[in-house]
């Protein structure tokens, strides 16, 4: 199994950082690889991106479901695989650092069960931190480029 966990600061109120996370078109294209996102309701949506990671490259076809919004401090959600054999769940949580600055933690865990998975969670392992740092970051930076100019 991949593990990921980051954090960052965020140059946004608590509240901006919710009206961003709480609405999936706006971070599904954040996702490391991604080429496509269909929202099915408010809870589901279907992702696609590709994984290169030299040694692997797949376009990669998932299920996210959304399994709680907390507002405004956290996104908890599913993964599962349409087109390969793995699992996982992940969340955004924000906690106020000041009026003007949020701490952001991105989360996520993935879990292969083909027959493949004991050659593939050395990948797994060293790609989910990575892709959970990236997709955190870009959020980051999303999120500022919208509304840290108001400070």
């Amino acid at each position: 199994m991949g593990n990921g966990f980051h954090e960052d600061v965020v140059e946004a109120s608590i509240d901006e950082v919710w009206d961003f996370v709480s609405i999936m078109d706006h971070w599904a294209p954040l996702a490391p690889g991604y080429l496509d996102h269909k929202i099915i309701s408010e809870e589901v949506s279907e992702w696609k991106f590709r994984i290169d990671t030299g040694l692997l490259k797949k376009k990669v076809h998932a299920k996210v479901e959304i399994k709680e919004w907390i507002k405004p401090n956290r996104v908890t959600f599913t993964l599962t695989g349409l087109n390969e054999k793995f699992s996982g769940d992940g969340s955004f949580e924000a906690k106020r650092v000041s009026v003007s600055q949020t701490k952001i933690k991105g989360k996520l865990s993935i879990n292969s069960y083909s027959s493949m998975a004991k050659m593939l969670s050395p990948i797994i392992e060293k790609t989910v931190p990575e892709m959970t740092r990236e997709l955190t970051n870009n959020v980051v930076t999303e999120i500022e480029k919208r509304y840290s100019a108001r400070y």
